[in-house]
């Protein structure tokens, strides 16, 4: 939703790209499982530096509701550094705005 018309992200420099070798940085949602965790760090690495990461909702940043499931390694810092976190579940499109407004500079 945030990046759709109504909110459009794009405007502040935010744009989805399709490989994390193109990116600037990464916007995860969800905490991380066991299987999900390698992929993760991959992706981390595959993505150029200097790069952002973002965890985006109170899943991804301490597991919400899924914080005691089997499967659950824990949230996105667990697994790799983060940069910046948005609250909410799910978050507002306009925090996520305005955390891609404070990491872009726009």
């Amino acid at each position: 939703m945030a990046f759709g018309p109504t909110y459009d992200a794009e405007r502040y420099g935010a744009r989805l790209v399709a490989s994390p070798r193109h990116a600037d940085g990464l916007l995860v949602t969800g905490a991380v499982t066991q299987n999900m965790a390698s992929s993760l760090r991959r992706t981390f690495e595959a993505t150029p530096t200097p790069k952002v990461v973002l965890a985006v909702g109170d899943c991804a940043r301490n597991c919400g509701v899924f914080a005691d499931a089997y499967g659950v390694v824990g949230p996105v810092s667990t697994v790799i550094p983060v940069d910046g976190e948005v609250a909410g579940c799910p978050p507002r499109p306009a925090a996520i705005i305005e955390m891609l407004r404070t990491v872009t500079g726009r």
